[in-house]
């Protein structure tokens, strides 16, 4: 027997049968491939603009000390969080990426045999920790794109543990009002606990739109998982956070990794929290450039999943894969959605505008 075969034949068996997230392509890998110089990606979800003028400051400052280990407690990051969105210090775990923040929740609320709700189409990590901790993931058919709250709530059995919902939801786009949420939330038993991942929040100018942020006072099961990895620019430093009832948070912490975000993230992302004229560009530059790409998609005739995220899902006459490496060749990554249920459509991240019209030309001369 080789010791491929041995080890994987030890390992628990929610891990022996996980397929691995599938990341965007990196520009350097096309490059490689392709021998393509010049490519643009429009396929994470990234700001086009980057961090802001006060976040690269501040990183410059603290590489000072990158010998010495971060706060571990996260102490003044913790604190601005608290400031910027009105919560005690308590009621904040930090996280490597709001990732973390979806694998905490697992690990601490759910055990082998117990059941995860959370919608088709919804992001692909959901269905990873749900499995890798050994519990029982229960998919509910999407309406239009999102998700069908009702029958999400018909789903809850007595072996719940954990909800993901997210608002919006990637890579659909879609997203959940106010009233339909709350009334969800509220008809759920005190047991399971609700995973509010609004990755995207910073983008939604819907006045409809819930701040699932205002209700962890209200709902002491409610976790809701942010990032700066988009609107606030600092993906490569892989910076999230959860906000909820103190006791979760405590709950969550006892879990977390020491030193799970580092030096350079958490100097980072005090100073994105304080830079909000970077913020409110990289929203307007969000919204004209989801108007360039709809506009364009109208013009050649294809029909999009309407979005209040960064990025649109377009509906392709030919398979996504194949339009996929079609782009790729012309040194244009967008994202395949084929192993979300949707392998007709592509997902493709707002860029600058010059981005943008490279994608919609090739895109054109593709198809």
């Amino acid at each position: 027997m080789s010791a491929t075969r041995k080890w994987t034949g030890t390992a628990v068996p929610g891990v022996r049968g996980l397929e691995p997230y599938r990341p965007g392509k990196p520009v350097e890998e096309l490059e490689r491939e392709y021998g393509i110089r010049g490519a643009i990606k429009l396929a994470s979800n990234e700001n086009p603009l980057g961090a802001g003028p006060r976040a690269m400051e501040a990183l410059a400052q603290a590489l000072a000390n990158i010998a010495r280990y971060p706060d571990g407690g996260g102490f003044a990051l913790k604190s601005a969080i608290a400031r910027r969105h009105g919560v005690d210090p308590a009621c904040v775990t930090l996280g490597n990426g709001s990732n973390d923040i979806l694998e905490l929740a697992a690990r601490c609320f759910v055990s082998a045999g117990d059941e995860v709700v959370f919608s088709e189409h919804a992001f692909a990590v959901y269905p990873i920790v749900t499995q890798a901790v050994g519990a029982r993931a229960v998919v509910v058919p999407a309406r239009d794109w999102g998700h069908d709250l009702d029958a999400m709530l018909a789903a809850v059995t007595g072996r719940t543990r954990l909800v993901f919902i997210a608002n919006p939801n990637n890579p659909t786009g879609t997203w959940l009002r106010r009233t339909e949420l709350a009334h969800f939330i509220g008809q759920l038993p005190d047991s399971v606990v609700v995973v509010l991942d609004e990755a995207y929040a910073e983008y939604v100018e819907e006045p409809d739109y819930p701040n699932g942020i205002e209700w962890t006072g209200r709902y002491p099961s409610l976790v809701v998982a942010r990032t700066f990895s988009k609107a606030y620019g600092l993906a490569g430093l892989r910076m999230g956070f959860g906000i909820s009832d103190p006791v979760l948070a405590d709950l969550l912490n006892r879990v977390r990794q020491p030193f799970n975000v580092n030096s350079l993230a958490q100097a980072a992302a005090v100073a994105a929290l304080e830079d909000t004229g970077h913020l409110e560009r990289s929203r307007r530059l969000n919204g004209e450039g989801m108007r360039q790409l709809t506009g364009g998609f109208r013009a050649l005739g294809l029909r999009f999943i309407p979005s209040v995220g960064n990025f649109v899902s377009v509906e392709l006459p030919l398979p996504g894969r194949e339009v996929y490496e079609r782009l790729l060749r012309r040194g244009v990554i967008v994202r395949p959605v084929d192993n979300y249920g949707m392998p007709h459509h592509l997902r493709v991240t707002v860029g600058l505008p010059e981005e943008n019209s490279r994608f919609l030309e090739s895109l054109a001369q593709v198809l």
